[in-house]
């Protein structure tokens, strides 16, 4: 298990998962099919001395977007869209959004359903989507899966069984060569489940998925950036564009963190994805909203 703060690019080639530091030169020269990027927690509406404005923050997000070498084809926003739920947050978020010219896909956090169980949510992102808005895509070769675990809380997150049994029929066809995305609100890995920071039901999801030579499972949530290789899997949680978490029992609870001003974008980034077609190669290269580098910390578990 890799805890890590970032600064590491990964890469995948049959399952195989190698890594190179952040700002160092991969071995080889390799030809880039498309890339993607993921966005998480933006908590359109929340005002508290976390940050004061975190439509900014969104924006500013954006805006590296825009600046970098590379084109995304697509973004991906793991959830928390908003932080209350209400019309003119989701209002915000849409026209902050279409600056970026690109689709965006969509699963929901538990501050966007936790008004009316997602309606509102569903009336706005979920047009084509099954049950509480779980879906999936193919993009060039690559099977995407948008899961939601937000809506059925227990303490840590809940797929439940009508949405496990859509996810087996959605797999059944697809040959094991197929690389995978997997992405949803609350990390599909035990993280810190004291903090409900976890998916109770997850192993019935990862059991099914197994199967498949390489599979990468984005999430957000926990507000901060932590890698684990479980044989062909890969996951990956990302920094929020809003505010920070505190690490895993290193607070009372979770929850926003204030730090000085001038440090705040040094916590906040968004995670650009390239893949490579011919060797299903996905390199995941985290950035902060600064340009700051981010500083790489490891804790090793024997199991």
């Amino acid at each position: 298990m890799a805890w890590a703060g970032a600064g590491l690019v990964w890469t995948f080639a049959g399952g195989v998962p190698a890594s190179h530091a952040l700002g160092r030169a991969k071995n080889g020269n390799q030809q880039v099919d498309f890339s993607f990027i993921q966005i998480s927690d933006s908590h359109i509406g929340f005002n508290k001395p976390a940050n004061t404005d975190v439509t900014a923050t969104l924006q500013a997000a954006l805006d590296r977007i825009s600046a970098g070498p590379d084109s995304p084809d697509f973004l991906i926003h793991t959830g928390d869209l908003t932080h209350s739920s209400k019309p003119a947050e989701f209002d915000t978020l849409d026209q902050v959004l279409v600056g970026t010219k690109r689709q965006v896909f969509y699963v929901p956090g538990e501050h966007d359903t936790s008004v009316d169980d997602g309606k509102m949510y569903l009336d706005r992102y979920g047009k084509g989507t099954k049950g509480n808005g779980w879906y999936s895509y193919d993009h060039k070769g690559v099977h995407f899966i948008g899961l939601v675990n937000v809506v059925q809380l227990e303490g840590m997150g809940k797929l439940g069984q009508p949405q496990l049994g859509w996810l087996k029929q959605d797999l059944d066809g697809l040959k094991s060569s197929t690389p995978i995305v997997v992405f949803a609100h609350i990390p599909l890995w035990a993280i810190y489940p004291t903090w409900g920071w976890g998916t109770s039901d997850s192993e019935q999801a990862l059991a099914m998925l197994r199967r498949f030579g390489s599979v990468t499972v984005l999430n957000g949530h926990i507000h901060q950036i932590m890698q684990k290789v479980e044989g062909n899997l890969t996951f990956h949680t990302a920094m929020s564009t809003a505010f920070p978490q505190p690490a895993p029992g290193s607070a009372p609870s979770p929850g926003p963190m204030k730090v000085p001003a001038d440090k705040l974008r040094d916590v906040l980034g968004i995670t650009h994805a390239n893949f490579v077609a011919q060797k299903h190669d996905l390199a995941v290269v985290d950035s902060s909203l600064s340009g700051a580098p981010i500083e790489t910390r490891e804790a090793r578990l024997l199991l």
